[in-house]
Order: C-alpha cells, then sequence, then structure tokens
C-alpha cells in the first residue's frame, strides 16, 4: 500500500545571515512563516570546522533548479565538470533548466541523465567547471544516531537548513513513477519545494545522500543514500545520455506561494554577503560587488574595511523593489566593532542598491552611517 508520501527537500528552517566579521544574523520573516529557528554556532580560533562553517561552505555549492514548466528543486555541485545531482522529478520532461547559485547567478543548465525508476538525475552547468565541489561518502552506511544537516535551494527559501539525526535505516516505498529503497529516514521539521538538496555529515561535511521524500504530517524525511547512486551519476557524468527518456514532468513547488523574484533575491544577496564576511571569505564577498564598486574600492581597502568587525546582527532589513530590476535593502545593523583597541557596540543603518549586472545580480552601491 502506498504511503502518504510527497517529494520534497529535508527543509524547514531559513537562516539569514548578516554579519561583518564572526557571527550569524537572523532576518524574521521567512522563519516565522516556516515556524524554523535559526542555527547558531560559536566560532572557536583555529581546530575543526564548526557547524557555522559546515554550512556556509556547504551553501555555497547548493543550487537552486527551474524548469520552463515551473517545477524547481535543489541540486549540489558533485565533481570538476560542472556536475550536479538532483532528484529525477525535479527536472523529469526537461533537457533544458536554469540555474540559480548561492550568489545569485542565474545560469544554463542541461540535463545529461535522468532515471525513470530510481529518483536521480545529473544536470550539467558548464560554467561551473572547476569548481571545487562537495566531498561525497562513497562507501559507508550512516548509522541510526548519527546527526545531520538537510541543505536545500538557495534561492527558494533563501538557502533552508535543518538539523536531526538519522532515525531509521532501509526505508522503502513508492511514488509513481519511482520506487525509493535501503533509504534514510530522517527526523527534521519538511517543507516542499526543495528536492535534490544534499544531505550532510553534520560532523565531517561530507554529503551522505540526497534529500528525496517527506510525510505530509509529521518531521520525518527521507534522502536516498549517496552511495548507491554515485556509480549511476558518474557514469553518465563520463558519457551523457543522447537522448532522454519521455517522462510526465512534475511541479515540486505547486504549494509554494510565488517569489517575488527581485525583491527576495536582493534582501537574500545582502544577507549573503554578510554571510560570506561572517566567515572571514573576503574574495567571496568582494566578488559580489558590481564592477563600478570595485573600480573604486580595491580588495584591499575592502578587506581592511572589516578587520576590525567582531560582530553583526541584522536588527531590522527592508526591501523594496524599483524599476529596471533594481531593488533598494535598508537594513539597522549593530555591530561589536574595535575602536581605539577596546570593542564597543554601535549601531548602523546601511542601505544598498541591488541590481543585475551582465545578466548577475550583484550589489551596485552601499552606504551607511552611525545611529543612536
Amino acid at each position: 500500500m502506498r504511503k502518504r508520501v510527497w517529494a520534497s527537500v529535508i527543509a524547514s528552517a531559513l537562516i539569514l545571515c548578516g554579519g561583518m566579521g564572526a557571527a550569524y544574523a537572523v532576518h524574521t520573516e521567512v522563519p516565522k512563516r516556516l515556524g524554523g529557528k535559526p542555527l547558531l554556532a560559536a566560532s572557536p580560533a583555529g581546530g575543526a570546522k564548526t557547524l557555522k562553517d559546515i554550512i556556509f561552505e556547504t551553501q555555497k555549492l547548493v543550487v537552486m533548479i527551474k524548469t520552463e514548466n515551473g517545477s524547481q528543486g535543489s541540486g549540489f555541485l558533485y565533481n570538476l565538470d560542472g556536475d550536479l545531482i538532483t532528484n529525477a522529478h525535479v527536472v523529469s520532461g526537461a533537457r533544458k533548466v536554469t540555474i540559480k547559485t548561492a550568489d545569485a547567478r542565474e545560469l544554463d543548465g542541461e540535463v545529461i541523465g535522468i532515471s525513470t525508476e530510481t529518483d536521480v538525475a545529473v544536470v550539467r552547468v558548464p560554467d561551473l567547471a572547476g569548481t571545487e565541489p562537495l566531498r561525497l561518502v562513497r562507501e559507508e552506511e550512516a548509522e541510526v544516531g548519527d546527526e545531520v544537516l538537510a541543505v536545500g535551494s538557495p534561492l527558494g527559501f533563501q538557502n533552508t537548513v535543518t538539523t536531526g539525526i538519522i532515525s531509521g535505516l532501509g526505508r522503502s516505498f513508492e511514488i509513481e513513477p519511482y520506487l525509493y529503497s535501503d533509504l534514510y529516514q530522517i527526523s527534521a521539521p519538511i517543507a516542499p519545494g526543495n528536492s535534490g538538496g544534499p544531505l550532510v555529515d553534520r560532523k565531517t561535511g561530507e554529503v551522505i545522500g540526497i534529500n528525496s521524500a517527506g510525510y505530509e504530517q509529521g518531521s520525518i524525511g527521507f534522502s536516498i543514500p549517496i552511495a548507491n547512486v554515485i556509480g549511476l551519476a558518474e557514469g553518465w557524468s563520463e558519457e551523457p545520455m543522447a537522448e532522454l527518456p519521455e517522462a510526465e514532468a512534475s511541479d515540486d513547488s505547486s504549494e509554494l506561494a510565488e517569489e517575488s523574484a527581485i525583491d527576495e533575491m536582493a534582501g537574500y544577496l545582502v544577507s549573503h554577503f554578510y554571510d560570506s564576511l561572517n566567515n572571514a571569505d573576503y574574495v567571496y564577498a568582494y566578488s559580489l560587488l558590481g564592477g563600478n564598486w570595485k573600480e573604486g574600492t580595491s580588495y584591499e581597502k575592502f578587506r581592511e574595511g572589516y578587520l576590525g568587525t567582531r560582530n553583526v546582527v541584522i536588527d531590522d532589513m527592508h526591501v523594496s523593489g524599483g524599476e529596471d530590476d533594481r531593488a533598494t535593502v535598508i537594513a539597522v545593523l549593530s555591530v561589536d566593532e574595535r575602536v581605539e583597541g577596546e570593542y564597543v557596540l554601535s549601531k548602523y543603518q546601511v542601505t544598498y542598491e541591488v541590481g543585475y549586472e551582465n545578466d548577475q545580480l550583484k550589489l551596485l552601491s552601499g552606504k551607511g552611517k552611525a545611529i543612536k
């Protein structure tokens, strides 16, 4: 008997991370809708990667996938050829797809392999070739009680992450036309519309599964062990399918509200910018700036401006759309910064103009002022 299961990624807590030096700040609107809690972690000096580090590094390599018929889901980079692993039901019936990355780039992708029985597919994105992919667990199986992170599409709900444990092994069921067997059962809140994201070992940051299905009721999700399908994926990467099998395209996002593109993405980009600075990834943060801003600010000057900031929290954020696919983002920040050798808490209001430059969303300009 078929169980009441629908395809989705295991994801319900939106993290909007703001900071200029070392902490996440969380915006409020979507977390209220989803009922999730932010994930926070202190970052010790040196040593093993923290939870915060693992989340940030993983999110950079998770993308949103959209098809022409409106279906959407997640995928993650798994090799140096620019190939993404995702669920077959996300891209079923499509050859060409649109990819949105964590830094708000919009890229072209092509489905090069898809199964009609196992819910897995591979999408090639030439512009991602050469990018260091996520690390995969190819042989070892997870055990009940292992702590995991489930990561969803960056721009579906702007980088969703949930934590949980492996609560069961070897689960099997059928959702036509796919047969799901030997799955990991996960104790985690779930939300529709984000299938295909990675299930990550919380301690190592390695991918152990593909988030694929969840019960309509309760906090239970299911993930395909990556070890069970990596051979299939690598076969398609080595020899792409000349013709894809015909299949009925599915819409994994029918229950989601339509995204207000520029407003949603602009707020996300500003938060992701601070997220990068939180992790001292100044090169990545600098890459999010528009050309004119870069011309007036060298990387060295940009980096120097954030070295004295220890912690930033976004107290409030407002996004207003404008003409010509542009938006204005205004945020109020609480900043723990070094002044004359001592750290003090200051308040700032910052304003960013966000828009497209060479078809990529960028921070075109920014300014700030101290407030009381």
